[in-house]
């Protein structure tokens, strides 16, 4: 006892596999309480609480079957479902903020094949300490003072796999892929630089939560796939939500819309023509063929 206690707010996919890395990590090390709570949204599979499923079978049945976390993971039930945001936790709870971001696709974390991942930690010594608690052999951590870099970089490469997945569905190859990802880099750099709050350098986006993330989501992840869906059979995104995500969330057409407001209030919109498009497909019925007009007109080739 006297360690640091740790709590998982949040039991989806990602919020699972890290458990499974905190768990294992807290009972070897003194430093941290071995007993790690997971808050989750209350929801019934099969008949069961998934609480009492992962409680009594240490298993998260619904979003990362098939692997165990580890006995010392109980939960306790959080009064809602809420997604927190880093800036909206501090104001609220007064409290430091860090960030966790990388090439990370969760199954993959939980069947423990390598990857890297960033922490953004404004004080070393905490990123240090967080470094302790997620740090396995495979799962190498790096730790960089631009939290909020890194925080963007999350949100960001979620609306590139969009257009990413838009021209998966349009039947489009690996360079034009390979096109969108560098167009979209360019943009995620342009917006952290005009809305960081402190400084941003290049060489973050060159961290897995960076360049390596936005290349894994644009081949590998739920809103690509979602999107190549969109294109080809003309199904709306919140249908194709429910019918591909198994009660998960797409994040990049919601933030597009949250960037296209920020955009339009800094009257910055042709400065960042991927972001936009993708705004103006998923809400605004444009053509998915649009798409291709933006990269082909983008201002990086002018």
């Amino acid at each position: 006892m006297g360690g640091k206690k740790v709590c998982i707010v949040g039991s989806g996919n990602w919020g699972s596999a890290i458990a499974k890395i905190a768990g294992s990590n807290t009972a070897r090390l003194s430093s941290f309480e071995s007993q790690v709570n997971m808050w989750v949204l209350e929801e019934e599979v099969g008949g069961r609480r998934l609480t009492d499923i992962i409680n009594t079978e240490h298993e998260n049945v619904k979003y990362l079957p098939g692997h165990k976390l580890p006995p010392n993971v109980g939960v306790d039930e959080g009064p809602d479902g809420l997604r927190l945001i880093s800036d909206i936790i501090h104001e609220k709870l007064g409290i430091e903020m860090n960030v966790l971001m990388g090439a990370n696709i969760a199954s993959e974390v939980a069947e423990e094949k390598f990857c890297e991942t960033t922490i953004g930690c404004k004080n070393m010594k905490h990123g240090q300490m967080l470094k302790d608690l997620m740090q396995t052999p495979n799962f190498r951590v790096s730790v960089v003072q631009e939290a909020d870099t890194v925080e963007i970089c999350g949100a960001l490469k979620n609306v590139v796999a969009v257009g990413a997945g838009f021209c998966d569905g349009l039947g489009y190859g690996d360079n034009t892929k390979a096109a969108v990802i560098r167009l979209g880099l360019m943009e995620m750099i342009g917006f952290a630089k005009l809305f960081c709050k402190g400084p941003v350098t290049s060489s973050t986006f060159l961290e897995s939560c960076g360049v390596a993330d936005l290349i894994t989501t644009c081949y590998g992840g739920r809103n690509r796939k979602v999107a190549e869906a969109f294109a080809k059979t003309g199904k709306t995104i919140e249908q194709l939500e429910k019918e591909m995500l198994n009660g998960q969330k797409l994040q990049g057409p919601q933030t597009s819309a949250e960037l296209h407001r920020i955009l339009k209030s800094k009257n910055a919109m042709e400065k960042f023509p991927l972001f936009t498009a993708v705004y103006r497909i998923c809400y605004e019925g444009k053509p998915v063929t649009d798409f291709i007009t933006c990269l082909q007109n983008h201002p990086e080739h002018m």
